[in-house]
This record gives structure tokens, C-alpha cells and sequence, in this order.
């Protein structure tokens, strides 16, 4: 038996990993990751309130604006499964010093961009690093930790996500009005840098013998472009071309060519991108399904919450970041409360039932939402909106785990974080072109009635420009009212997308999380006299 545990790698892997960890020593290993997390999430936050500023500065439009947003986005979605994979072959603390240093990069070249195509490709660099932070420190977790104690661990790390994203918007907003919005981009070196020497310090993992295998470059390839494909399609449909012509025909073709190509090469590869035979019981199909309408909340929210009060009601960035705190503080009770009700229980099914219904709630009041809006009305159905977000990020990843080997958990984290975040940079483009398209009625209607034409607000392409301070006031009051205006018909379509996720959820069969980390028989499943076997 010795002798076939050192011919399979697998087997090894399973051998060698610490069969238990202390509560104390789980909490070291995770300061350094966390702090790495903290980071990433709060330049993002600090970066989504001051955008309004920096599109204005730079003379960008708001499709500019919406595709600064998704290049981050969409360089996360395609990179988190490729960060997956490399995490089970290769040294999970080196990988996550990589991505630090990606992040910091990006971060600079941001902070120095004078241009739209530079601020895009060094978002883009970001979202590189952020796809590599999000799937490393779940594969960490889930090599350290069995499933039944991981929504302990889990709801520590959303607590963390949610302090950064409520620091981050009233930090965002002071920066950038007292130092500029530069400055929105810097701050985040230094603490990079200590989050660097935190890991190098504290994170001692398993010593886990490493498996050899090769890396699916060209499933690589055809993820990116599958990804790529809708949300080119949906910025350019209904401004360059219609909805139903024949340029949609040939991005919908290109597409499902793509994706059945990337279906083939991901079944057949040795080492695939995304382990499609992992994900093929109904739990990981139903929560993956689940991801994409807490995707689209999750990013929507954040993107489109900030231009609402912004550009919709004319507040400033640090006003605009202290208004968002219900969601905020929403979303960080539930991921804290819903991870140690997880542990206690073994059962996340209930939680995710309650959370999903709690974020349809909350969408569904701000599907009515417009210029007129009271913020009491807002900040309740923010908070709503916050409470289930909070109870789904973490536990959709965490019902997976459970159904897969600490040898595989990896690549099956990093699949569902790439639904998720495909999920959330499809429908941020999509919910970005209905806003472009929504607002440019309204402020077609709104300059009618002031006897002129929508000109005055549109650049060279006749795209809506963003800076709007030299304009007089009765046109001002045109533009903020255009834009509150068209934010009630993207959280409608977020809430028929969120509907999706709750109808998953509750199609999902339920099973108790186990309290091994690997897939293999407990203590009360051995036979008798087997124990020590």
C-alpha cells in the first residue's frame, strides 16, 4: 500500500497534508492572505467612487466608463481559473507574491495614466492580480481547513471584504477630493508591500508533494475568448448595431463555436483550465448558476449605486461613498453571522435560501428607483440588497468544495469564481449598455423640453460625456435627472437575473458539509476495527 501512495501524486497529496490545524495556527496562516485580500478589495472600492472623477478628467464617455470597469472585470473572470489550476501544481505562497506584485504594477501605471486606453490596460493588469488573490486564498482554505469549519474561516474573510468595501468608497471620496484621484491609485503600494512581507512571514501551508502536469495553454486561450465574446457583443449592440442584425448572428455563431470548442478541449486536456468532470454532479451546475445572479449584484451594485448617486443626484465623491454604507454593512453582518451559522449547523442550503430572497428584495426596491427617490427608501433596500449578497459569495464556493478532494479543490474554486466573475462582468457590460442606451432617451426628452437638442452633451462620437461643470444649470439638472431617471430599468433586469439564483438554490439538494478535507470516509463511516487502518 506504501509503495502505491508514492506512485500516485494524488494519493501523496492526501498523505502528506497536516491532518489538523488549531484554531490559532489557521488564524496566522491566514493574516498574510487576508491582509493581501484587504488590499486588493479596498483599492477597487476607493477606485469605484472616484471613476465619475477620473472619466471626467480624462474626457472619457460613459461606454469608456463602463469598459474601464469591465476590462478589470474581465481580465479577473478569464485569469481566476488559469491562477486555479496553476495552485494545485505549483506553490500557493509564491503564486500569491506573484499576484501582489502584478497588483502593485497595475496600480501604478493607474495612478499615472493620462489617457483612457492606459487607465484600461492597467485596470486590466489589476483585475489580473484580483482573479489571482480571490482563487488563491480559497484553494488555501481549502487545503487547510475541511468544509464543516470552512464557513467559519469563510465568513472572517467576507467580514474582511466588506470592512475594506466600506473604507473604501468613504476613503475613495477624501482622497480624491482632497489629493486628487491619483492619489486613489498610489495608496494601495504600501499596503501591498506589507501584505507581501506578512505572507513571506506567516504563511507556513501543508507540505504537500507537488503534482506534475502540464498547463492547458490553449484551453487558456478559448476560456478568454469564449468570456470575451458577449461582452463585446452587448457594449456594441444597440449603439453601432441594432439588437436582432446580423453582426449580433455573427457574435452569437462566434460564440457557441467558442464555447463548444472550450467544452471539448477542457473535457479531453489531462490538466484542464476548468475541470468540467469535477463540476458534473447538479449541486456544482446549480450553484454555478446560483454565482452568476450574485455576480451580477455584487459587481452591479457597486458599479452602478456609485454613478447613481454621483451622476444621478450631482453628490460628491466622499458623500457618495458614505451612502452606500447600508449595503455595506449589510453584506458584513451576513458573511460574518451566515459563516458561523454554516459551521454550527453543517448546512449551508438554509442560509443561501434566506440570503438570495434578501437580495431579491432588495433589487426589486431598487427597480423603482429614480430622481425623486427619498435616500431612506434607497438605503433600506441597499441594505436588504447587502444582507444577501453577504450570505452567497463565500457559501456558493464553500457547497462545491464540499463535493470535491482536497487535490481537486483548487481548480473547483476557481471554476465557480469564474462563473461568478463571468457572471458579474457580462451583466455589468450588459446592465452598462441598457444605462448608456436609457440615458440617452432621457436626455434627448429632457433637452426637448428646454427647447434644444441633446448636443451640448455629447462629445465628437456623440457618446454623453461625463464632465458637465461647464455647463449652465438648467442643463446640469437635465443631465443628473436622465441619469437617476435610468437607473430603476438596470436593477430590473439585475432582479430578473438575481430570480435565477433563488430559484437554483432551491432546486439545489442539500448535504451535510463534511468534516474532513479530504473526500474520504470519517471516523463514523469506517468499519469498526478500521480506525487506525
Amino acid at each position: 500500500a506504501g509503495s502505491r501512495m508514492r506512485e500516485d501524486p494524488a494519493m501523496d497529496q492526501r498523505a502528506t497534508a497536516p491532518a489538523n490545524y488549531s484554531h490559532a495556527e489557521i488564524l496566522q496562516v491566514m493574516t498574510g492572505l487576508l491582509a493581501a485580500l484587504f488590499t486588493a478589495m479596498i483599492s477597487t472600492t476607493i477606485v469605484s467612487t472616484a471613476l465619475p472623477t477620473i472619466m471626467a478628467d480624462l474626457d472619457g464617455t460613459q461606454r469608456q466608463y463602463t469598459w474601464v470597469i469591465t476590462a478589470s472585470l474581465l481580465a479577473m473572470t478569464v485569469t481566476t481559473p488559469v491562477w486555479g489550476k496553476l495552485s494545485d501544481l505549483f506553490d500557493k505562497k509564491r503564486l500569491t507574491q506573484i499576484a501582489i506584485a502584478l497588483f502593485v504594477i497595475g496600480s501604478i501605471i493607474a495612478g499615472a495614466s493620462t489617457s483612457i486606453p492606459t487607465m484600461m490596460a492597467a485596470r486590466a493588469l489589476q483585475g489580473v492580480a484580483m482573479g489571482g488573490l480571490m482563487s488563491l486564498v480559497q484553494s488555501i482554505m481549502g487545503t487547510m481547513i475541511a468544509p464543516r469549519e470552512r464557513g467559519r474561516y469563510a465568513g472572517y474573510m467576507g467580514a474582511v471584504m466588506a470592512v475594506a468595501t466600506i473604507s473604501g468608497p468613504l476613503l475613495g471620496g477624501v482622497i480624491t477630493d482632497a489629493l486628487g484621484w491619483r492619489w486613489c491609485f498610489y495608496v494601495s503600494v504600501p499596503l501591498a508591500a506589507a501584505a507581501f512581507i506578512l505572507i513571506q512571514v506567516k504563511l507556513r501551508l501543508p507540505q504537500l508533494v507537488q503534482r506534475r502536469g502540464r498547463i492547458d495553454y490553449l484551453g487558456g486561450v478559448l476560456i478568454a475568448v469564449s468570456a470575451a465574446l458577449p461582452m463585446l457583443w452587448v457594449t456594441f449592440a444597440g449603439s453601432d448595431y441594432d439588437w436582432i442584425s446580423w453582426e449580433s448572428g455573427v457574435f452569437l455563431i462566434a460564440f457557441l463555436i467558442v464555447a463548444a470548442l472550450t467544452v471539448l478541449v477542457e473535457l479531453r486536456a489531462a490538466e484542464p483550465m476548468i475541470p468540467l468532470r469535477v463540476l458534473r454532479n447538479s449541486t456544482a451546475v446549480l450553484m454555478i448558476i446560483a454565482s452568476i445572479g450574485a455576480g451580477v449584484a455584487m459587481f452591479g451594485s457597486g458599479v452602478f449605486l456609485t454613478q447613481y448617486f454621483q451622476l444621478g443626484l450631482g453628490e460628491s465623491p466622499t458623500k457618495a461613498g458614505l451612502m452606500t454604507i447600508p449595503m455595506i454593512i449589510g453584506q458584513m453582518l451576513s458573511a460574518t453571522i451566515g459563516g458561523q451559522i454554516v459551521t454550527r449547523t453543517g448546512r449551508w442550503k438554509p442560509v443561501m435560501i434566506a440570503g438570495s430572497l434578501l437580495m431579491l428584495a432588495g433589487l426589486t426596491g431598487l427597480a423603482t428607483i429614480d430622481h425623486r427617490t427619498s435616500y431612506l427608501f434607497v438605503a433600506v433596500f441597499m441594505a436588504l440588497m447587502g444582507l444577501g449578497i453577504g450570505t452567497l459569495v463565500q457559501n456558493v464556493v464553500l457547497a462545491v468544495q464540499n463535493t470535491v478532494d482536497v487535490t481537486e479543490v483548487g481548480a473547483a474554486s476557481a471554476a465557480v469564481a469564474f462563473f461568478r466573475s463571468l457572471g458579474g462582468a457580462i451583466g455589468v457590460s450588459v446592465l452598462g449598455g441598457v444605462l448608456t442606451a436609457q440615458v440617452a432617451d432621457n436626455l434627448r426628452e429632457g433637452m426637448a423640453r428646454l427647447g434644444s437638442g441633446a448636443s451640448a452633451l455629447s462629445g465628437g462620437g456623440g457618446e454623453t460625456q461625463l464632465d458637465i461643470g461647464g455647463l449652465p444649470g438648467p442643463v446640469q439638472e437635465v443631465f443628473h435627472a436622465a441619469y437617476a431617471d435610468a437607473f430603476g430599468l438596470i436593477f430590473t433586469v439585475a432582479a430578473i437575473i438575481a430570480a435565477t439564483s433563488v430559484i437554483a438554490i432551491f432546486l439545489t439538494r442539500s448535504s451535510p458539509l463534511r468534516t474532513t478535507i479530504g473526500k474520504q470516509p470519517t471516523t463514523a463511516e469506517v468499519p469498526a476495527g478500521k480506525e487506525e487502518a
